[in-house]
């Protein structure tokens, strides 16, 4: 068996990873024993666990590490020969030995002495605390323990084996995914060179062929002996090339065969770096939520489902702040105390649930509680109060529509801040995130019962499952996750309503929109030709594609577009394709949001290519720039309503895109966004010869005189804080910059 190379690894790289990998041990088995102070099981792990680290703390010479972790492993060893009983108390005692053993390992080498130095007080109260712990339990009879928890036989039992640890970056760690992934798209080409010596083969039978009809044909004496020997030559010279080539046939297709296999494995392998088990970004939240929940004076569990279910390490690490929020926020405000339970009729413990699982290739993560629930009348109150929406608007909204709110920067129910909750920026963190990885959150509530967070995610950034569509004789891709329906539409099924086109599916009316009009194309359908059709987004919110034809399913590498290009109007990445040529990966979100510009507009063409689009209205064009979608399409409407033609961008980087490839007469801009907030938008827009002259109105959340003088100084034309648009100030201010709606 071969020896790992631990050569780059230090004695110090490899405590810590010793004291994260037993500390994960030690707090899971404090937990439960504050539940069971008798598991004889989870004593045995504590203790085992303790062990280890008192050895790996002596080997890199951390006295202090051995001190504690001794004391620790003492009173383990006395609770199980039953001479204390584990309480609370005890329990919080512990968990302290525990932090301290994380702090110490995640101190710089250089720096480890201080702990047998100037923290040597803090280290020698610890170890009396425990000690007095130990003393204080009194003498208990001798119990005769079986050799399964024998603390002295549990001493002497080593680990059998333990894992390597090799410390490799995410940089390293996507190039390799990299060069797997172009591995296995060059393995493939070898079946294309194969069909073309195939072709090879039967242009050779066909000149055998010829050949001996030519011999067939000449008279039997019509030509020299010498010139029937060469025929003869050639016919021979003929069929060892056939008989060669399909030998050399033979062993590429095996070394096809062979290669292609190798580059999955190695492709599947470089996969299963990158995927990590929840659990490891999950292991923190029991011991925080038992922490909070004491300092709240609240009684409460939390329970992990699909601990095993694996994630990609990026998204994981992404999750880590988001879920913790959520969790914060459940136990602030969603759980009750004890008494208030008990008056509802509930039990005094509260319980919170994480789970994480697959479906349809996707990563669902819930985050539920069984607390208060959101009090809806509360939400639409805050939302009024703060001016969002006035009092007839947020009457008429769902209750899916008016959870969106909460997603707000700042938007709480909280009436005061504490260090727990109440800035209202957790859910604008998950938001965000969500952004990042191309997921999606929904809120479901029941006041009185609880409430749920659902979340949909990839279960990898560097993979995606696709349709393949032809559109205008170029092949796009289409992540499967976002792709509701499939199907062959007769031109019989296709309605006009309002002068667009429609058809029905499952009883809901659908729109139909002509990919070439989004991403080109000159292609026209014959008068009974049936239409591809991929039906995209979420109820209410569907709408139906026309592709030129389906290319079929596909797993692709995800190959991330040069920066320098900005973002792209919808395209979200790049990917080569088996026979190794590329392909652009559409990015969903973007399309429907270009289809509903063009729906607002009413730019949108027919279903038959060669109709004329209708002919509209010149009006002032208004570009919103706005990332939180809630008010982006209160600020939409409210400006389509008033008889302007709106283009709506959903960050800074969006927006500057469209102002280079579009004209607009006015941009109404947000400040905070992602990847470039609305300062840096007016600054470039100012700053560029061409567009310069661009009025620009900036409607923010903040309205503060500094906050205010940053946006003006930056080149805003007009500065509005967000409840403006609710009254006719918004309105007047878009007349006073650009005038009425018609030219």
């Amino acid at each position: 068996m071969s020896v790992p190379d631990l050569s780059e690894i230090s004695m110090i790289d490899l405590f810590r990873s010793e004291a994260d990998s037993q500390a994960q041990v030690l707090t899971a088995g404090l937990l439960a024993l504050e539940r069971d102070a008798v598991a004889a099981d989870r004593l045995e792990s504590c203790m085992r666990a303790a062990h280890s680290l008192k050895g790996a703390a002596r080997i890199v010479g951390v006295g202090a590490g051995v001190s504690v972790a001794h004391a620790m492993e003492d009173c383990f060893v006395a609770a199980q020969e039953q001479r204390i009983t584990l309480n609370q108390g005890h329990i919080d005692q512990l968990l302290r030995g525990v932090d301290l053993l994380q702090q110490m390992a995640r101190t710089a080498g250089p720096d480890m002495g201080r702990w047998d130095d100037e923290k040597r007080a803090e280290i020698e109260a610890f170890i009396s605390a425990l000690g007095r712990i130990v003393e204080n339990g009194g003498a208990a009879a001798q119990v005769v323990l079986s050799p399964a928890s024998s603390p002295v036989l549990s001493k002497e039992r080593e680990q059998d084996s333990q894992d390597s640890v090799l410390k490799v970056t995410t940089e390293n760690l996507n190039r390799l995914l990299g060069l797997a992934g172009e591995s296995l798209v060059e393995s493939r080409r070898l079946k294309p060179f194969a069909n073309s010596l195939l072709r090879l083969k039967r242009f050779q039978n066909d000149l055998r062929r010829d050949l001996d009809r030519l011999r067939e044909r000449l008279p039997p004496h019509g030509l020299s002996e010498e010139a029937q020997a060469a025929l003869a030559d050639a016919q021979r010279h003929g069929l060892e090339c056939q008989q060669f080539l399909a030998e050399r046939l033979v062993e590429i297709e095996n070394f096809d065969r062979r290669a292609a296999n190798l580059s999955h494995r190695l492709y599947d392998g470089a996969l299963a770096c990158r995927m990590r088990p929840f659990a490891d970004g999950v292991q923190a939240f029991p011991r925080m939520v038992r922490d909070v929940a004491r300092t709240l004076g609240k009684s409460v569990r939390l329970t992990i489902s699909g601990e095993n279910t694996q994630v990609d390490r990026d998204i994981l690490e992404k999750l880590d702040a988001p879920l913790g929020h959520l969790l914060r926020n459940a136990l602030d405000h969603g759980v009750e105390s004890p008494d208030e339970r008990r008056a509802a009729g509930k039990p005094a413990e509260s319980v919170l649930r994480i789970e994480a699982r697959h479906s349809a290739g996707r990563l669902q993560v819930s985050v539920a509680d069984d607390g208060r629930g959101i009090d809806l009348d509360r939400v639409r109150a805050a939302v009024i109060q703060r001016k969002l929406s006035n009092a007839e608007t947020v009457a008429q909204l769902s209750e899916a529509e008016l959870l969106e709110f909460l997603f707000l920067p700042g938007f709480t129910l909280k009436e005061g801040l504490t260090d727990i909750s109440g800035r209202g920026v957790g859910l604008d963190v998950l938001q965000n995130v969500l952004k990042q990885v191309r997921g999606t959150a929904r809120i479901v509530t029941r006041l009185g019962q609880g409430t749920r967070f659902q979340l949909e995610l990839p279960l990898t950034l560097s993979v995606v499952r696709t349709l393949l569509v032809d559109v205008g004789g170029e092949p796009y891709a289409v992540p499967l996750a976002h792709i509701a329906r499939t199907l062959k539409l007769a031109p019989g099924d296709i309605e006009q309503l309002e002068g667009r086109a429609h058809f029905k599916l499952d009883g809901r009316s659908i729109g139909l929109v002509n990919a070439d009009q989004l991403l080109g194309g000159t292609r026209s359908p014959a008068a009974d030709e049936a239409l591809a059709v991929i039906v995209l987004g979420n109820a209410p919110h569907l709408y139906g594609l026309i592709v030129d034809r389906f290319l079929g399913e596909q797993e692709l590498v995800i190959q991330t577009l040069d920066v320098r290009l900005g973002k792209i109007k919808d395209v979200v990445a790049g990917a080569l394709m088996e026979d190794g040529s590329p392909v652009l990966i559409l990015d969903v979100e973007d399309v429907i949001l270009s289809i509903e510009k063009l729906a607002s507009a009413g730019s949108l063409s027919g279903v038959a290519h060669d109709a004329q689009d209708a002919v509209s209205v010149a009006r002032k064009r208004v570009l919103v720039v706005e990332d939180s979608f809630t008010v982006r399409e209160l600020e939409r409407k409210l400006l389509a309503n008033s008889g302007y033609e709106v283009e709506v961008a959903v960050d800074g980087m969006d927006g500057w895109n469209a102002v280079r490839t579009g004209h607009f007469d006015l941009v109404l801009t947000d400040v905070d966004m992602p990847r470039m907030d609305g300062i840096e938008l007016v600054t470039l827009i100012k700053k560029d010869p061409r567009v310069k002259s661009l009025p620009v109105l900036i409607v923010s959340y903040k309205d503060r005189p500094e906050d205010r003088r940053r946006g003006l100084d930056a080149g805003a034309d007009y500065y509005l804080t967000k409840g403006s648009f609710h009254d006719d100030t918004l309105l007047q201010a878009v007349v006073d910059l650009i005038g009425e709606a018609t030219a």
